[in-house]
């Protein structure tokens, strides 16, 4: 009897928890964690986790948000306010900026209060397909492949990797993939012009204009200002929707790990000469990549 109820007692444990991971779409990485032990704890599998998250190695960090479900496309997360929250508690918690909070549930100033819900990831686009022009640029879809995108656009997948110095046919959604040869192979040099503009501007965690720049907040605000319109995300997400380079011009994006945490974590833009321009804690400044801070922590360079 004590063995009959023991296993009852286990077996509604492990649909009890089966039910909280089907639920949870996300999860924070915690000290002691690896990538078997979240695959685990979620019923899903490291190559499934790898693949959500755009990971190219089993290496994550603290605090490191992953997603541990197949993302959805059907509506964006939402989040029920708390007595004692406020937009930057939020935004921690979900590893987004609050300027994306205000800017996706239409917020005037960062007042909220207990009961109302926000939407916590950016809302899923309900337009149709783009069209397929000769040349241009293609963003990924679900459930594209590459094979799938070179039917489209009456080309070959060899072609679509040239373009867009692709090394595998791995692909993922939100990519924005060059389609034709005749577009510029690298930023215009306006982006150096306009980033020099902002020398002296000072630091501020997530923020996105002259009166005070994070680092990716710097990227997103002077490409945006030399016309090339991106999206505001992370370094990390910069980082994954870049094409690497061996040979940069002036305007492309220069990377570095391992500063502030493990992994990506800071980028600028290259002015040429073996200089960047980045967002650092003192302010906008131009840095030598031979810097005895930042040459060992050099990730490599990259390219819209």
């Amino acid at each position: 009897m004590k063995k009959t109820i023991i296993a009852v007692t286990t077996a509604a444990l492990v649909s009890s928890l089966a039910v909280t991971s089907a639920e949870a779409a996300s999860y924070r990485v915690k000290s002691g964690d690896s990538l078997s032990v979240i695959a685990y704890k979620y019923d899903t599998t490291v190559s499934n986790l790898k693949n959500w998250n755009d990971l190219s190695s089993d290496m994550i960090y603290v605090n490191q948000v992953l997603e541990v479900s197949a993302p959805t496309t059907s509506s964006a997360k939402t989040y029920t306010v708390r007595s004692g929250d406020y937009l930057s508690k939020i935004g921690q918690e979900f590893d987004v900026y609050v300027a994306e909070l205000k800017k996706w549930n239409n917020l005037t100033s960062d007042v909220i209060h207990p009961g109302q819900v926000l939407k916590v990831s950016a809302p899923s686009s309900t337009s149709q397909p783009e069209p397929a022009p000769t040349t241009g640029t293609y963003t990924v879809q679900s459930g594209d492949t590459l094979s799938h995108i070179a039917v489209k656009y009456n080309t070959s997948v060899s072609q679509i990797k040239s373009w867009n110095g692709l090394t595998s046919n791995t692909i993922y959604v939100g990519q924005k993939l060059k389609i034709g040869s005749s577009q510029s192979d690298a930023p215009s040099s306006n982006v150096v012009d306009i980033a020099k503009k902002y020398i002296g501007s000072p630091y501020a965690w997530g923020g996105t204009s002259p009166s005070g720049f994070d680092c990716s907040g710097f990227i997103y605000y002077v490409f945006n200002q030399a016309g090339m319109s991106i999206a505001r995300t992370n370094t990390e997400g910069y980082y994954s929707r870049s094409t690497a380079i061996s040979n940069p011009k002036p305007g492309d994006l220069v990377f570095f790990k391992n500063t502030y945490k493990a992994g990506i974590s800071h980028m600028g833009i290259y002015v040429g000469n073996g200089e960047f321009i980045h967002a650092s804690d003192s302010g906008v400044v131009v840095t030598k990549l031979s810097n005895s801070y930042w040459s060992p922590r050099f990730a490599g360079y990259r390219t819209f």
